[in-house]
């Protein structure tokens, strides 16, 4: 398999809009493909995340996006795995799986204490996805406030 990953650059920036907008999309976001392009070209340029791009034969093919965390009890930081998009014509060939293991090598080679993810309770394909590649579900109770739009 033709497989390759990189972590991103602000040259990545127009292969990786258009995927990021397709995942806010899944989200069900309205697409707004400048937002999209403006938001992760902040992210690059002010290196407040790490986005690794998947290429599959040559084609853009997926991307995760990590966000830096601290754990106070562990004094130490972590990572949150945030984004996670696999192109529909890349599915099923090992690209989620690969952006996975990149993400949690990129965190454990940083020197951080842990790396973290959520989904969905619903989203059984990428729990199964999740599990199979070694991450471990716990019960904990999340909860969130969410803000008007400004």
């Amino acid at each position: 398999m033709d497989l390759a990953i990189h972590r991103a650059t602000l040259a990545d920036l127009d292969t990786l809009a258009p995927m990021f907008d397709a995942y806010r999309v899944f989200y069900q976001q309205p697409s707004d493909l400048p937002r999209a392009h403006a938001f992760l070209h902040e992210r690059l340029q002010t290196e407040t995340s790490v986005v690794l791009l998947a290429t599959l034969h040559g084609q853009s093919a997926g991307f995760t996006q990590l966000y830096p965390a601290y754990s106070s009890v562990r004094t130490a930081r972590t990572w949150v795995l945030n984004d996670l998009f696999v192109e529909r014509t890349a599915r099923r060939q090992g690209v989620a799986r690969a952006l996975l293991e990149a993400g949690a090598h990129y965190a454990g080679e940083s020197g951080a204490a842990g790396i973290s993810l959520e989904t969905s309770r619903d989203n059984t394909p990428a729990r199964a996805l999740y599990r199979g590649a070694g991450w471990h579900e716990d019960n904990s109770q999340w909860y969130s406030l969410a803000f008007p739009p400004s």
